[in-house]
C-alpha cells in the first residue's frame, strides 16, 4: 500500500522545484503533471494535442484529458513503492473524486495534502523570471535560483528557454485562472483534515525542512 502525497499552490509558488527535492530525499515516485502535458504534447498525441491547446492560452487543461493522464501514469507505475509524491494533479474537486476512486481500487489513498502558499506579488516575479532546461525540464530562476552560465543548464549543458506560460503576458492570467478553477480544491481537503499550510515565500531549503516536518507528522 503506497502512500501519496498531494502537493497544492498557485503557480510560481515552486510545487515542481520542492516535489524533487522531497523525492530525492524520501525515494517517492514524483509524478508531474505537466511533466505529462509536455511528454504527450512532444509525442503529439490526442491527449497532448488537446492539452496543448489549453496550455497556450494560459488555461487549465479539462478534468478528462487530465484524469486519462495521471490513470494511466498510476496503472503503470513501477517507481511507487516508497510512495508517490502528486505535483499539478488533482487541481479541482472533480479531480480530486476521480483521484480518490482511482487509488480505492488498490486500496490506497491521499495521505496528506501540504498547501504551499505565497503572496501574489512574489509568484508573479518568480513566474516571470523562470527558465527551464530544453532537454530534462531542470528549472531555473533569475532572482532565486539563477544557472552558473546564463542561458545554460548547470546539470547537463542544454539551452534554457522561457516556456509560454511563464511569459509576462500569461503570468497574471495564470494566477486567476488558478484562483477561480483550483482554490475550491483547497476547501476539499481542508474539509477532509488532510490539508496542512507551508509558506512558500520562504528561501527554498526552508519550504523543504517544513515540508519534510509535515510528511513525517503525517506518518505518526
Amino acid at each position: 500500500m503506497a502512500s501519496y502525497i498531494v502537493l497544492l499552490g498557485p503557480p510560481g509558488v515552486g510545487k515542481g522545484t520542492q516535489a524533487e527535492l522531497l523525492a530525492q530525499k524520501t525515494g517517492m515516485s514524483h509524478i508531474s503533471s505537466g511533466d505529462l502535458f509536455r511528454e504527450n504534447i512532444k509525442k503529439q498525441t490526442e491527449l497532448g494535442k488537446l492539452a496543448q491547446s489549453f496550455i497556450e492560452k494560459g488555461e487549465l487543461v479539462p478534468d478528462d484529458v487530465t484524469i486519462a493522464m495521471i490513470r494511466d501514469r498510476i496503472a503503470t507505475c513501477t517507481d511507487c513503492q516508497a510512495g508517490v509524491i502528486l505535483d499539478g494533479f488533482p487541481r479541482t474537486p472533480i479531480q480530486a473524486d476521480a483521484l480518490e476512486r482511482t487509488l480505492n481500487e488498490t486500496g490506497d489513498e491521499v495521505n496528506i495534502v501540504p498547501f504551499i502558499t505565497a503572496p501574489e506579488s512574489v509568484l508573479v516575479e518568480r513566474l516571470s523570471g523562470r527558465w527551464t532546461c530544453r532537454q530534462s525540464g531542470h528549472i531555473f530562476n533569475t532572482t532565486s535560483n539563477p544557472p552558473a552560465r546564463p542561458g545554460i543548464c548547470d546539470y547537463d549543458g542544454s539551452e534554457l528557454y522561457q516556456r509560454d506560460d511563464d511569459r509576462a503576458e500569461t503570468v497574471t492570467r495564470r494566477i486567476q485562472v488558478y484562483l477561480a478553477q483550483t482554490a475550491p480544491l483547497i476547501s476539499y481537503y481542508r474539509k477532509a483534515g488532510k490539508l496542512v499550510e507551508v509558506n512558500g515565500a520562504q528561501p527554498i531549503d526552508e519550504v523543504t525542512n517544513d515540508l519534510l516536518a509535515v510528511l513525517k507528522k503525517a506518518e505518526n
